[in-house]
């Protein structure tokens, strides 16, 4: 029929994201609801979009759904998630007795390779050799991804190797697989292996190279792809810039920053803006990290936290500030827990310890965030900063949640800071009850001591390490005038 054609043509189409009720509108209209055909591209082209809640709205509508239409609602979830709902969908196809083909054991395979329990993954590697589909290539790529994801290398490798022709796809996800369960020289074994590389490729072994302190490595191997012809993407340039903020290489950041704004990244990504706000923020540059978030069009809470920290971090806390109040005063994007962390940093480098009390109130009165180990913390650095140490120790006893050594720590740089021994001694012998094994916790205490002239409690404190086998870290002293 001409009407499906066109509806066909008009899934398909350029603007389909904001013509998607109206297509609807259409299918309804000309009484095309119970068409599998034009249902199973409808679900589809709502997977791709991930308004999953609108493609199981619209199932849920059909009387009589067919393998094309379950499949297309099982890639929907496998694509968006929650991956438990493409089982439940598979469960439900099953129980109507519809045979399951190819293309809905891809996508459910891939769901199975997003849980965490492997059993469920192994339930349809076995339902997949039952209907002898397992020597399909597209089912063998994704049990490959299932075994990769479960870490189970061994059995990942044994099936790559029995693979007549394999793809860049299971090169990357064999990569992947090693370098994510530790093993990051047999992933570069494979990567130098490959005849054919993709950018997730290059991607990937540089992350991996990355997470595990090998940064000069990722980034001489980013520089090795850009010569090979490859251009860096938005994975690529989220993955670099802060191994280059990391080791300092401004050059290799500011170079990433060009090619990024002359490919549109910049523009097209927040995450691209997000990462090169940080990148400056890190790189010690605040004022091209202000340029680069003010001509941000779209941002999300990461990139005002970002920038809100990265002003307490340069120095500029009464920017964060600021900051801070533009963000609320907007009101497009609502603060988060990291937020009131940046800015309570704000507070405390500028001493501006109501502005910080009035902030940590906001958090459950007007945005309902539950403050955190953190934030309280964040409130004791406050108060110890600014001098007020007696509200600081008032503030601790007075918590909910359990001070930690880092708050104990605080407390007591302000009470060595502005002399008094006495909440000092109080603070270092909570320090101990909290790290009872780091000897310079008991170091702090005997120097307190000694600075008294109290030998007696030196003695003590040095029979107690004794007893305890602990040593003196390098460079300390059990007698001299330990600063904060």
């Amino acid at each position: 029929m001409e009407i499906e054609r066109k509806l066909l043509r008009l899934l398909h189409g350029h603007n389909t994201r904001t013509r998607l009720p109206e297509i609807h509108a259409h299918l309804l209209r000309h009484f095309l609801h119970n068409s599998n055909l034009l249902l199973a591209h409808f679900i589809s082209i709502c997977g791709s979009l991930r308004y999953s809640d609108y493609a199981s709205r619209v199932f849920a509508h059909i009387q009589n759904p067919n393998v094309l239409v379950f499949n297309s609602i099982i890639k929907c979830y496998s694509l968006v998630g929650p991956p438990l709902k493409s089982l439940s969908f598979f469960s439900s196809m099953k129980s109507r007795g519809i045979w399951a083909d190819e293309y809905t054991y891809a996508p459910l395979l891939k769901s199975c390779s997003s849980l965490s329990d492997y059993r469920f993954g192994k339930c349809v590697h076995g339902e997949v050799i039952r209907t002898g589909l397992h020597r399909l290539g597209s089912i063998r790529i994704g049990v490959v991804e299932l075994y990769a994801s479960s870490g189970r290398m061994g059995d990942a490798q044994k099936l790559f190797d029995e693979m007549p022709e394999k793809n860049v796809v299971v090169w990357n996800l064999m990569i992947r697989g090693f370098c994510d369960s530790g093993d990051v020289e047999r992933g570069l074994g494979l990567f130098r292996k490959m005849s054919e590389r993709s950018v997730v490729s290059w991607n990937s072994m540089i992350s991996s190279l990355s997470k595990c302190g090998r940064g000069r490595e990722a980034l001489e191997l980013f520089w090795e792809m850009v010569d090979q012809g490859f251009d860096p993407d938005e994975a690529t340039v989220v993955t670099v810039l802060p191994i280059s903020a990391s080791l300092g290489v401004l050059e290799t950041g500011k170079w990433i920053h060009s090619t990024a704004e002359s490919k549109g990244l910049v523009k097209d990504f927040i995450t691209v803006g997000n990462a090169l706000v940080d990148f400056y923020c890190k790189s010690g540059d605040l004022e091209a990290a202000t340029a680069i978030f003010k001509k941000m069009q779209r941002r999300n809470v990461v990139s005002w936290n970002t920038m809100i920290s990265g002003s307490a971090v340069n120095g500029n806390g009464g920017f964060g500030i600021d900051l801070f109040d533009s963000m609320i005063e907007e009101g497009e994007v609502a603060p988060n827990e990291a937020t009131f962390l940046g800015v309570l940093a704000c507070c405390s480098y500028t001493g501006r310890v109501e502005k910080g009390e009035e902030l940590f109130g906001l958090m459950m009165e007007r945005f309902n965030l539950e403050p955190s180990t953190e934030h309280y913390g964040a409130m004791v650095d406050l108060m110890s900063r600014s001098g007020r140490i007696k509200e600081a120790f008032e503030f601790l006893k007075g918590m909910p949640v359990k001070a930690n050594a880092a708050m104990w720590g605080s407390l007591l740089s302000a009470c060595r800071s502005h002399g008094d021994v006495k909440l000092a001694e109080v603070a270092v012998m909570e320090l101990v009850r909290a790290e009872p094994e780091n000897s310079g916790n008991y170091v702090l205490l005997s120097n307190l001591y000694a600075e008294e002239g109290r030998w007696e409690d030196v003695e003590k404190v040095r029979a107690l390490m004794k007893k305890k086998a602990l040593r003196k870290s390098t460079g300390q002293s059990a007698i001299c005038n330990v600063s904060s």
